[in-house]
């Protein structure tokens, strides 16, 4: 992942890889009870419109609604103008004919915001129709670093995990602040046991490798300045990868040698008839011997 991308990159990367982390944060913005395990169907995310290509960061459908999210990683005044134009490419693909009329079906839309903490939970803009009549349009905001780490693990919103990192970029001196490194370590050996708990114990290795990997790829963004902090991060949370990664080898170890035992009691075994076989034979091949020499002497 490129620096200049890397928080698109993991919000694209988690809807590839892991598009169920998605559910309980859908549910906590627009107040739904989709299940975990729900079905996501990722719909095409790029729109032809008169103004050329509109590419959106995430377009999904939920039981018989359209989700749409953005991430954001800086402030943008303009932001609920390309937010309509998103929405409304997509509702021109999801227009339905009934009665005789056509209707346009917007999604469901939010963004998230990966920093800032302001308190405004929506943004909108007047849609002004030629009668004069006037439509609002809002999405909500999601604003990830008003989210304590508490909060998202007793939420279960793992999507906006690997961005809490964020809220440490702007700490200064944080390499020489023993106890604020302390402080933010003790924090993340909290989030690596609770990902042992929600992936591992339920034999799902491979989304616990994936979220430890996405989480330190943005810890090694914001830390890239920080040596200190930065190694002490990727020691609490690649301790258990490279722990993983040994048994592994270990276990490989043994399935060879139970192999190669098993290779070399075969061989052993055939060398043993293979003995056995011979000495019948010399021992045929004597009494036969014994058996002429009687009949000679008679």
């Amino acid at each position: 992942m490129e620096n200049s991308t890397i928080f698109d990159d993991v919000f694209r990367t988690m809807l590839e890889k892991m598009p169920q982390l998605v559910v309980p944060l859908i549910n906590e913005v627009f107040g739904t009870s989709y299940s975990e395990d729900i079905e996501i169907i990722q719909k095409r995310n790029e729109h032809q419109t008169q103004n050329g290509r509109v590419i959106t960061d995430s377009h999904l459908l939920i039981a018989d609604r359209i989700y749409h999210m953005e991430c954001q990683s800086t402030d943008d005044s303009t932001m609920v103008i390309r937010m309509i134009e998103y929405d409304f490419a997509i509702s021109l693909e999801n227009v339905q004919k009934k009665n005789g009329r056509y209707r346009m079906y917007f999604p469901q839309s939010c963004v998230l915001y990966l920093r800032g903490t302001e308190k405004k939970d929506v943004i909108s803009m007047e849609l002004v129709m030629p009668n004069g009549n006037t439509v609002e349009y809002m999405v909500p905001i999601v604003q990830v670093q008003n989210f304590t780490c508490d909060e998202i693990l007793r939420k279960h919103l793992l999507f906006l995990l690997p961005y809490h990192v964020m809220r440490y970029e702007k700490e200064k001196d944080l390499d020489a602040d023993s106890e604020k490194m302390k402080e933010i370590f003790d924090e993340y050996q909290k989030i690596e046991k609770y990902l042992e708990e929600k992936f591992l114990d339920r034999g799902n290795e491979k989304a616990y490798r994936d979220m430890i990997e996405l989480i330190t790829r943005i810890a090694d963004y914001v830390f890239r300045d920080k040596e200190n902090v930065k190694k002490g991060f990727g020691d609490v949370m690649g301790g258990k990868v490279l722990e993983l990664e040994s048994d592994k080898l270990i276990q490989k170890g043994i399935e060879q040698g139970i192999e190669q035992g098993i290779e070399q009691g075969i061989e052993q075994g055939i060398a043993m008839e293979r003995k056995k076989t011979e000495a019948a034979e010399e021992e045929i091949q004597r009494l036969r011997k014994l058996l002429e020499e009687k009949n000679n002497k008679q």
